[in-house]
């Protein structure tokens, strides 16, 4: 029998799981996880991890009422984290709170606290990526922690400007987020799209020749799939983070697999390098809608899962 698409995937692409359910994490052995507020409190939900809120909520219960339900949640995020690596060799994406995305300092002032707090349980900050809203603002965070050798994730990532942008400061890794880019011209056409013709697709491709083409080392992970054939329309990205759903589809198909994007083939594509300060930057971002809408929308939706997770601790307290 021939290998499986995702085994066929691995070949060329690191695979990542989008998911905070360890156990579906130990079925597809990726090398890497991400996870954000909406999983990690999808996963505080279910019994099977209810034990790692009850220890943050217990170790913490008698910290000052100022900054305790904060600390609690961050807590709660590194004991979801330190888990995670038991089961992936690689790293980890652990999110800052998105109600930070505007605020450059109080995102550095949370990346080195998250780190501290790995560090402590004898974690290399290597082994961490830590995932910040790609808003100028985040940017500029992520530019300064790089130097500081925390590696960062740059999320919510919709639009070509945003790539550029972290290019240019130096990141570590960014995730265009495919399925809502996606989600976003479906509905605003009322078409369908598949493989390369996928505005999503499309965008990552973009990005990914461009990174190529001049040198940066800033690592592409498409993220946010909607189907399958997003995923093996970007085989050959330098990572991919694919939910529990979609790595069993691919687990359980052998079709072949080509390889879609190379580094060779990038370097003779027909592109300019372009740069942005903040000015062009937010213009650029103002003139795609779709970016400006869905990065938008997706802030919102992290910040007020947060609220739900803040919610839930205190109802423990």
């Amino acid at each position: 029998m021939s290998a499986s698409q995702l085994d066929q995937l691995k070949q060329f692409t690191t695979v990542v799981a989008d998911t905070g359910d360890f156990e579906s994490m130990k079925d597809y052995q990726p090398q890497d996880a991400t996870t954000n507020p909406s999983l990690i409190l999808q996963a505080a939900g279910q019994d099977e991890y209810r034990h790692l809120v009850e220890k943050a909520v217990d170790e913490l219960k008698d910290a000052p009422a100022d900054g305790r339900v904060e600390a609690i949640i961050d807590r709660i995020l590194i004991l979801f984290g330190i888990e995670i690596l038991k089961i992936v060799p690689g790293r980890v994406s652990t999110e800052t709170d998105a109600r930070l995305s505007f605020d450059t300092e109080g995102t550095i002032a949370k990346a080195r606290q998250l780190i501290e707090g790995y560090e402590k349980e004898g974690i290399s900050r290597d082994r961490i990526l830590i995932k910040i809203a790609s808003t100028w603002e985040g940017i500029r965070a992520a530019e300064a922690l790089e130097k500081e050798g925390i590696h960062c994730n740059l999320t919510l990532l919709f639009s070509f400007a945003q790539a550029v942008a972290c290019a240019e400061a130096g990141v570590q890794l960014i995730s265009p987020f495919v399925g809502r880019i996606y989600d976003w011209y479906k509905a605003e056409t009322g078409k369908e799209y598949e493989g390369a013709d996928d505005p999503g697709v499309q965008s990552v491709r973009s990005i990914y020749t461009y990174y190529k083409k001049f040198g940066y080392q800033t690592e592409v992970m498409g993220a946010s799939f909607r189907n399958a054939g997003q995923i093996t329309a970007l085989a050959g990205c330098d990572l991919l983070t694919i939910s529990p759903k979609l790595l069993e589809e691919l687990q359980n198909s052998s079709d072949d697999l080509e390889r879609a994007l190379s580094p060779d083939a990038a370097k003779d594509a027909d592109v300019e390098k372009i740069s942005y300060d903040e000015k062009g930057f937010r213009l650029a971002l103002n003139e795609d809608a779709m970016a400006t809408e869905k990065t938008a929308e997706g802030i919102r939706k992290f910040a007020a899962d947060i609220v739900k997770l803040e919610e839930l601790v205190e109802s423990m307290l």
